[in-house]
This record gives C-alpha cells, structure tokens and sequence, in this order.
C-alpha cells in the first residue's frame, strides 16, 4: 500500500493469531503503523468508545444510549481531551498525529467491506482527531473509580437503618489483611532506594531460577467482544514494545520495552467526591459558596438522537465539578429541595498528563525515568508493577489523590462551607512506591498498598482480600520460582472465600436428605473453582441465598442496590452481630444457624429447576460461562447471540484466575462477567521468552477467524509468544506516497 503520511517503508508481518509485528525505521512510521493495524481490526470499536467518550452514541444507536450520553456530555470528557491535545509536548504530538494519520490513512484507502456494525447500524465513521485518541484515559478515569456510586448508597443505607448498618453492610478492608507495602521506610523521595480488580506481581532475581525478575499481570475488567486489549510488537530505532494496547490510543498500555517491563492493578483509591451543593433562594441560577453566591458555569449541549428529535442539555458546573443531579434521575431524593449534587474528580481536571505518561513509560530504560514518566500519571488511579533487566522491583501508585480539609469522603458533603474541600494533593514523593522490597517480592490484588497508619486517606478498600492472601501464600510457598510457577500461580482456582464461608455451613445440621448429599461432596471440596464439578455451584448458589435472607429484610428497597457476594460482612453478622439473622417480616426469630442451612436450601431448589434434580451431574461451567458480549449487537434480538462468545469457564469472584458474576441478574447470576481477558508474565532474563494471552481473539472483524480462536486457549490457561510472527507470517508493506 502507498500512503501519504510516512516518511520510509514499514513492514508488517500478521502471526497465526493475526496479531501484528511493526517493524519501522522511524519512531513516528511505528505510530502510524500503530494507527493504521488498529482501524484495519478494531474499526467500530474505535468509533464506539470516542463516540462514548464524546456522548454522541445516540446520533448512530438512538433513544436508548441517551441517558448515557447526558451524563457523558455532563462530564465533557471530549472538550477535556482536546484540552489536553492544546497542552501536549512536540515530541509527543507528533507521535498522537503519526497514529491519528495511520488510522486516517486506512479509512482512505480501504478497498473492502465495512466493519459489519457499520452496516447493521446504518452509518460511516468520521476521520479521526487527536483527542479521540486521548478521550478513553478520561473515560477509565471515571470508570475505574466509581466511589461516588457507595457514597449514594452509603447515605441511603444510613437514612435507612442507620451508621452502624453501613458499616456492617459495606466493611473497610480487613486490618489483618495482606497489604503490599507493610511499611513506608525506604519509600522516595530517594528514587534510586525506593481500580473494575485485578492481579500483578513482581519477584526479584534472588528468589527465581534463573537470577533474573520475573513479572505477571492480568488486569480484570469487564468481558466484551472485541476484547479491550490489542496484542502488537513494533520494532524501530530506539522504539522496542510488546505487548497490550486499546485500540484508540497511540501508546503501548501493559507491556515491555527492551529495559523494563510494567503492568497494572487497580488501586480502590477513593478519588471522587459528591458535594451538595445549595442552591441561592434569591437566584437559581446561583449557588452558594463560603465567599457567597456564585453563578453556576453553563454550557449548551444539543445530543443528536438517531429516530427522534434532538436532547437540549443545559450543563451546570460549581467550583467543585458538574452537577450530576440533573441528569441521573436515581440521585432524586438523595438531597433537599433547593440542592444539587457536584462530581469532584481528578479526571475532569483539564491539565491531565497521563497520556503522555504512556508515551515516556514507552521509552523508559529504569527506574528513575520510569518513575519520573508516571509524576505525570493522574488518572485511573492504579498500581504499577515494575521489573528491569539489572534485576530491580518496585511497585509505585501514581495519580492525583485528594487532600481534604476535613471528612473521609465515604458520604455527600456540604459544597457550600468549604469545610469539606479538597486543600490539594498527595505529593508524589509521598505516594505509595517501593524499589527493591526486603521480601523479594511485590504484589497487589487490590490490597491496600500502604500501612493502616498511612498518613493521607486513601479510602475504604473494599476488596476483602481474599485473592490478596492466597496470592502472598503462593509466592512465598516456592522457593525459587520460573515461568511455570509463575504461570501457575495466574491460573490458579482456590477460593478462600469458599474454604472460609464453608466452614460457617458445615458446623450447622443439614435440613434434608439433599441437604446431607451436598454436605458430603462439601466436605470432600478444597475451594477450587474447576468448571467441571458441582461444588462450586452449590457454593456459590448458597452464599447468594444467605446474603438474600441476610440483608434483604432490612434494606428492603435498597437491597437491589446492594446485593452482591459480600462475605465479610455475613461473616461480620454471623460471627459478632447476629440481629440481621432474625427475618423481620415473619412472626418468629431465626437464628443464624437457621438461615445458613435454610439459605442451602434455597440453593438446592434453585439448582434443582434450571440443572435438575442429579446432583451429581451439576458442573459449575453449565452456570459459569464466561460472557464475551457484543455491546450492541449482542442485544439485537433474534441474531445477538451470533456476535456473542460464551463457553463454560473456570474460577470464581475470589479466585486469582478470576470470573467474576453478577448475583443481582436472575437470569444468569453466575455467569462470568469480568476478570482478565489479558494475562502476561515477563521473563525479564529473556524478555522473547515472556507469554501473552488475549481474549476472546485478536481482531473485531466478526468475519474474521481471528474473532474468538483465542477464547479456547484462554479459558483452559494457554499462552502465546510474541517473539517471532513465524515463517509462515503475513507480509504487508506500508509505503510512502511519493512528494510531489
């Protein structure tokens, strides 16, 4: 192909997997060539997140993503992008407009078909701009910490039944619970000394077999087809990366240069707050503030809406952040007549860097410059891992955490007295991070990263640190650790969720004949999560029984809210506040003895109607088929499961080979909806020799074999090599468009 926008010749082998090998002689060909190998695969879904991003879903999709585009435009995630592209370093926009002309220059010269979506949904994608590529760290930004969601429900439970109830119903982390960094000594400023889970480690030469660190990492996020995660190599001067990109976004997210490698966890920071913001009874179209009233900062925003007429938005920003309230219909109530809810957020602060926190990670060669890329680092707020060739670990948290002058920021403050106001944020020399730790090790499954007398408030962990616990267990288990065991360790299916809640069953008698089967194949049951047997479906039917009996009666309304897998806070009921056992709407007094093995009860019956009454015959993977869903096509009716990957899978929500489930959608409420569709262990001895796995497949081409041929070798622990495309690779070569 002959393209304007290259400076030289780029080659571009596809391995058997269709995963792309970019060798350029120029670092700004390579992002192009990056540009160029995601529109040919990732199209749609390209378009689909900047039109997220942006709010402009409805113009292509209609009434139903109106209400997601309101908030969207409410946030102004896209205006903050373009902001951030007026802010950018030369070298870096050049990098931004080399990938943003490879993706241009497919859409030029494309020769076949659309992306099926296009034509199923009836339209053709714009020319990419710069932001566009820079509006999904925004939009992760948001996502990945989604505290402001527990401050609602958080108030709404107190409103309820009280402070003491919220405290049971959603516990802080467990203060005997594994934390990744036990201590802040030896923390920087001495450089040289020094969030929808996931799990990442890194172990240093002395306690490997080959004298060199070891680094895993597999993010969890929500399963969808096309996968988030983009496998690529590129190859140019001074330009060595392997490894995960998000189609969108010009920079290698997880991955290795030829020096270092990194991956990521999340960080459960709290990181947003609501403000109530009260509203000037002599002027609406003012707020109060501890200087007095202020207006409100408006914007006009018109959402064109596919099939009906246009959604007018007037936007209301405070000092604090936009005002929510006006475009989530659920925040109704939450506040006094004559109030507003504001968001308060690093996210929508306009002079984010974190983009170009990826471009310089990119380029790293240790330590010190890793360490200095991420200052620029503001949002999500998550966890680094880190490992070099010269042997070194760390693990540092970057990102922009609030300082406030007063409260914890768990409920809605006042916005008007300035009491509750964020006087800044954490210095980064006082950030969690860590270089060569005393164990040997660094490792985080959404523990806590710093001591309980850490001097800043980071928040309320809500991880119960169950994965955290087996994770330190198995790596110190192994004196000297490899590949295989490292591997291992990733895929591994042990559930001390199941192990602990198992033990509450089994002290209590069986109700019936059943009930005293399943308490012998229990008792026969180590907590691995394996697809094939029934103990993990029992297991997991009877802790969405208990949790119903335990806390349904009191939340009444709020319960579908709430309602989910937490098993501390029913061992918290179970163990020292047992007045949640008694059912308040019947006549008599339960105890908890009564619920646990009446909740096992409910389990069988359930299980009995959707599997049958043959016990035996029931397999977890029958319940626990993991969802890659199309995100709009998957929801067409009649065809929607033609786009869809699912197939029986292994793991549990507290399993470290994770499959998360949604215990509130009765239809499917143990189908595996999140976990890690991206999986990575880098040999930093050999970094060729590092092992890579996607999920369900490489490319978003429905038509393409590559679509899900990887979903298979994912779900049974599989792995792939990115060292060589192989001989038998595909050759494209990208050719500049002579001057003239």
């Amino acid at each position: 192909f002959v393209l304007a926008g290259l400076a030289q010749n780029v080659e571009i082998r596809r391995d058997r997997h269709g995963i792309p090998h970019i060798t350029a002689k120029t670092d700004r060909d390579a992002h192009f060539a990056l540009g160029y190998v995601h529109a040919q695969d990732r199209l749609w879904q390209m378009d689909f997140h900047r039109r997220l991003g942006a709010g402009r879903l409805s113009e292509v999709i209609g009434p139903p993503t109106l209400r997601t585009d309101r908030y969207m435009r409410t946030l102004g995630l896209h205006r903050l992008a373009e902001e951030s592209v007026r802010r950018m370093p030369p070298d870096m926009r050049s990098a931004v407009d080399a990938y943003t002309a490879g993706v241009n220059a497919y859409l030029e010269s494309r020769n076949g078909a659309w992306p099926l979506e296009f034509y199923l949904l009836r339209y053709r994608p714009e020319p990419w701009k710069p932001a566009d590529s820079l509006v999904w760290g925004r939009l992760m930004g948001i996502n990945l910490s989604r505290n402001w969601h527990e401050e609602v429900l958080r108030s709404r439970i107190i409103k309820s039944l009280g402070a003491a109830a919220a405290q049971t119903l959603l516990p802080k982390y467990p203060m005997d619970g594994p934390r990744s960094l036990a201590s802040l000594a030896g923390f920087a400023p001495n450089p040289v000394a020094s969030g929808s889970a996931s799990n990442g480690w890194a172990i240093t030469g002395p306690r490997t077999r080959d004298g060199t660190p070891l680094l895993a990492n597999d993010p969890h996020l929500r399963f969808r087809t096309p996968a988030l995660w983009y496998l690529v190599n590129i190859q140019a001067p001074g330009l060595a990366l392997t490894g995960a990109t998000v189609p969108g976004v010009p920079f290698l997210v997880l991955g290795h240069n030829q020096h270092i490698a990194w991956g990521v966890t999340s960080a459960e920071t709290d990181v947003q707050d609501l403000f109530v913001e009260r509203i000037d009874p002599s002027d609406r179209d003012w707020y109060r503030t501890p200087e007095g009233a202020r207006p409100f900062t408006t914007r006009q925003e018109i959402i064109r809406v596919r099939g009906d007429k246009d959604s007018h938005l007037t936007v209301r920003e405070t000092r604090h952040g936009p005002v929510i309230s006006d475009v989530i219909p659920s925040l109704d109530g939450l506040v006094q007549s004559g109030h507003v809810l504001s968001l308060a957020t690093p996210a929508l602060h306009p002079d984010d860097r974190t983009s170009e926190a990826l471009y310089r990670l990119g380029k790293a060669e240790g330590w010190i410059p890793f360490r200095d890329a991420l200052k620029k680092w503001h949002t999500p707020h998550v966890n680094f891992l880190y490992a070099d060739a010269l042997g070194k670990v760390g693990l540092i948290s970057p990102a922009r955490i609030p300082v406030r002058y007063s409260g914890d920021g768990e409920l809605p403050a006042e916005g008007w007295s300035g009491e509750f106001d964020w006087a800044g944020m954490v210095p980064f020399d006082d950030l969690p991070q860590s270089i060569g730790p005393a164990a040997g090790y660094v490792a985080n499954a959404n523990n806590p990263t710093v001591p309980a007398d850490y001097r800043f408030s980071l928040g309320r962990f809500r991880t119960p640190g169950y994965r955290a616990r087996r994770l330190d267990g198995l790596i110190k288990a192994t004196e000297k650790h490899d590949m295989e065991s490292t591997s291992a360790i990733q895929n591994d299916l042990v559930s001390v969720a199941g192990q602990d809640m198992l033990r509450v069953l089994l002290q209590t008698a069986p109700r019936s004949e059943k009930a005293g089967q399943v308490y012998a194949l229990l008792r026969a049951w180590d907590g691995t999560m394996a697809r094939h047997i029934p103990q993990p479906l029992i297991f997991a039917a009877w802790v969405r029984a208990l949790d119903r009996r335990l806390f349904a009666d009191e939340l009444g309304p709020i319960y579908a809210d709430y309602r989910g897998l937490n098993t501390q806070s029913m061992k918290t009921v179970l163990g020292r506040d047992k007045s949640w056992c008694d059912n308040t709407t019947t006549p008599g007094t339960e105890s908890c003895d009564d619920q646990v093995a009446l909740a096992l009860e409910d389990a069988l019956t359930e299980l009995t109607e959707r599997f049958g009454g043959e016990i035996t015959r029931w397999q977890w993977g029958d319940a626990h088929q993991v969802r890659f869903d199309h995100p709009v096509l998957g929801r067409l009716p009649w065809i929607g499961s033609w786009f869809n990957v699912r197939l029986p899978s292994d793991g549990g929500p507290y399993t470290l080979n994770r499959g998360m489930i949604r215990v509130n959608n009765d239809s499917a409420p143990y189908a595996s909806v999140h976990g890690a569709a991206y999986r990575a262990v880098y040999d930093l001895a050999d970094l060729g020799n590092s092992r890579y796995m996607v999920a369900p497949g490489q490319s978003g081409n429905w038509f393409s074999s590559h679509y899900d041929d990887m979903a298979d070798a994912w779900r049974n622990q599989g792995f792939i090599s990115l060292k060589s495309p192989g001989e038998d690779a595909g050759l494209l070569v990208l050719r500049p468009k002579p001057v003239r």
